[in-house]
C-alpha cells in the first residue's frame, strides 16, 4: 500500500494551488450567470408588479362595464323611523306617499286555567293547524304541560308554532303555570288553529285535553298582518317587508305612521365612486409604469423595464383608449374630457367635480353609455388589459420565458461545475506528476552529493585538517 501527499516531494501546497485556479477558472463565468440571473429574477418581479397594477385597474374597469352599474337607484325615505326602503335598477324614477297603517303581529295563545307542575292535561289528539299547514301529536292522559311543551317543540312537522311555560302568582302565595303558544312567523295566514280529540269524548267543554281549544284559550296577541298605504292604495303582507307593490322597491315598516314621503331617485353618488375608483387606480397604474419604465438622465438609473416593449405597448394602447373618442354612441358623450376628466402633466386623471355632476344630472344614461357600451370606454380597456393578464396572455408568456432562462442557467451552472471538477482532477494529476518528478530528483541530487563527498581527496570545507 502507498501513501501520497500531494507537495511532498515539491514542498508546494498542492491541494491549496488547484483550489484557487479552479476557482479563478470558473469566477467570471460564475458572475456572469448570477448577474443574468439576478436580471431575469428582477424582470419577473417587475412584470409582477406591472400585473398587479393592470389587474387592479381591471377590476374598477368592470364596475363600470355594464349598463346596469349605471342604473342604480336609491331609495330614500322622509322618515326611517317609520319606513325604510331600498330599489333596484328596474325601480322608476318618483316619490310616493306613505302610510304605515299596522305592523303585522305573530298569533299568541295562552291557557286561561293555571295548572300546578305535576297537573295532568288529559289524554287525546292534539291538533295545531297554519294555514294549509298542520301537525298532530298524541298527549297521554298523565301527561302535564311542561311534557306538551317539548312535544310541540320537538315535533319533527311542526308547522311553525313554539310553546314555552309562564309561571304566574295562583293568588293564594304560590305559583302556577300557563302553556302560552306563539306563531313563529307574522300574518293571518301563520295563525294557530288548535282542535283535540279528547279522550273524555267532548272536544269542546273546558275539561281535559279540550281545554287547549281555541275557544277556551285567552288570546294576548292576535294574528295581524301587516299593512302600508302607498299613495293612499292599501297593501298587505304576512310580514313587514312589501316586495312588488311599486316594481323595483321593497319596503320596510318600522312603526305606525302617516304622511311620509318614499323618493326614488338615480344613484349618483355610487356612480360617482366607481368613475373616482376608475381614476384612483389608472393614476396607481401610471405610477407603476413611471417606477418600472422611467429613466434618470442626472443619475443614469432607470426602471428595471426602462425600454421593455411590453410595458410600453400596454402603456401607449391604455393612454390610447383613455383619451380616444369612443363612436357611434346615441348620446351627447363621447369622450372622458366631455365628463370633466381630463389628462394632466404627469399623465395622470383629473376630475372636474361640476363638470361630471352636470353631466349626470343631465344625462345619466348617456354618461352609463359612454363607459358601457360594446364599444364604450370600460369594454375595450378591459379586451386590451386582459390580452396582457389573461390566462395565455403577454405577460405570462414573457414570464414563462424568464423562468425558462433561469433554468437554462441552473443547468449551465451544472454544467460548469463539470467542467471546474474535471480541470481540479486533470491538475491534481499533473502536479502529483510534477511533484513525483520533483522528489525524484531531489532524492537523485542528494545520492549524488553523498558519493561526491565520499570519494578520496575530494575537497571538505566543512571538515577539520
Amino acid at each position: 500500500m502507498s501513501i501520497s501527499s500531494p507537495g511532498i516531494g515539491s514542498g508546494l501546497d498542492i491541494n491549496s494551488l488547484i483550489s484557487q485556479l479552479v476557482a479563478a477558472e470558473g469566477q467570471n463565468t460564475a458572475n456572469r450567470l448570477d448577474l443574468r440571473e439576478a436580471e431575469y429574477q428582477a424582470n419577473i418581479s417587475a412584470y409582477g408588479s406591472l400585473k398587479g397594477a393592470l389587474s387592479l385597474f381591471q377590476t374598477a374597469v368592470k364596475n363600470l362595464q355594464d349598463v346596469t352599474d349605471f342604473q342604480v337607484r336609491s331609495a330614500t325615505s322622509s322618515n326611517s323611523d317609520i319606513f325604510t326602503a331600498t330599489a333596484d335598477e328596474t325601480a322608476d324614477v318618483s316619490q310616493y306617499g306613505i302610510e304605515v297603517v299596522q305592523l303585522a303581529q305573530a298569533h299568541k295563545l295562552i291557557t286561561t286555567e293555571g295548572f300546578a307542575v305535576t297537573d295532568a292535561i288529559g289524554g287525546g289528539t292534539l291538533t295545531l293547524t297554519q294555514g294549509v299547514n298542520s301537525f298532530a301529536l298524541t298527549i297521554s292522559a298523565t301527561d302535564t304541560l311542561e311534557d306538551v311543551r317539548d312535544a310541540v317543540n320537538g315535533a319533527s312537522d311542526n308547522s311553525g308554532v313554539a310553546a314555552s311555560i309562564i309561571n304566574i302568582d295562583d293568588g293564594l302565595g304560590g305559583t302556577e303555570q300557563k302553556l302560552v303558544f306563539t306563531s313563529t312567523s307574522t300574518g293571518l295566514e301563520n295563525e294557530i288553529t288548535i282542535t283535540v280529540d279528547d279522550d273524555d269524548l267532548n272536544d269542546t267543554d273546558g275539561f281535559g285535553l279540550s281545554r287547549l281549544v281555541n275557544a277556551n284559550l285567552d288570546v294576548p296577541a292576535a294574528a295581524l298582518d301587516g299593512q302600508i298605504r302607498v299613495d293612499n292604495q292599501l297593501i298587505s303582507s304576512a310580514n313587514d317587508t312589501f316586495e312588488g307593490v311599486v316594481d323595483g322597491i321593497s319596503i320596510t315598516s318600522v312603526a305606525v305612521g302617516a304622511g311620509e314621503r318614499l323618493t326614488v331617485v338615480q344613484d349618483s353618488a355610487s356612480v360617482t365612486a366607481k368613475i373616482n375608483t376608475f381614476i384612483a387606480n389608472y393614476n396607481g397604474l401610471v405610477d407603476t409604469f413611471s417606477a418600472l419604465g422611467s429613466y434618470d438622465s442626472a443619475t443614469e438609473t432607470g426602471g428595471i423595464l426602462v425600454g421593455d416593449s411590453t410595458l410600453r405597448g400596454i402603456q401607449n394602447l391604455i393612454r390610447r383608449e383613455i383619451s380616444s373618442s369612443v363612436s357611434g354612441l346615441t348620446g351627447s358623450f363621447s369622450t372622458l374630457a366631455e365628463l370633466g376628466i381630463t389628462t394632466d402633466d404627469t399623465g395622470k386623471l383629473t376630475l372636474d367635480t361640476d363638470s361630471l355632476n352636470d353631466a349626470l344630472d343631465g344625462g345619466f344614461d348617456q354618461v352609463g353609455e359612454l363607459f358601457a357600451a360594446t364599444n364604450g370606454i370600460a369594454n375595450t380597456i378591459d379586451t386590451v388589459i386582459e390580452g396582457y393578464i389573461g390566462p395565455g396572455g403577454i405577460i405570462e408568456s414573457r414570464t414563462g420565458g424568464l423562468q425558462t432562462s433561469i433554468d437554462d442557467i441552473a443547468d449551465q451552472r451544472d454544467a460548469l461545475n463539470r467542467r471546474l471538477e474535471s480541470l481540479g482532477s486533470r491538475l491534481l494529476s499533473q502536479f502529483s506528476a510534477m511533484d513525483a518528478l520533483v522528489s525524484t530528483l531531489q532524492n537523485q541530487s542528494n545520492f549524488l552529493t553523498q558519493q561526491l563527498a565520499n570519494l578520496p581527496g575530494v575537497y571538505k570545507p566543512n571538515q577539520n585538517n
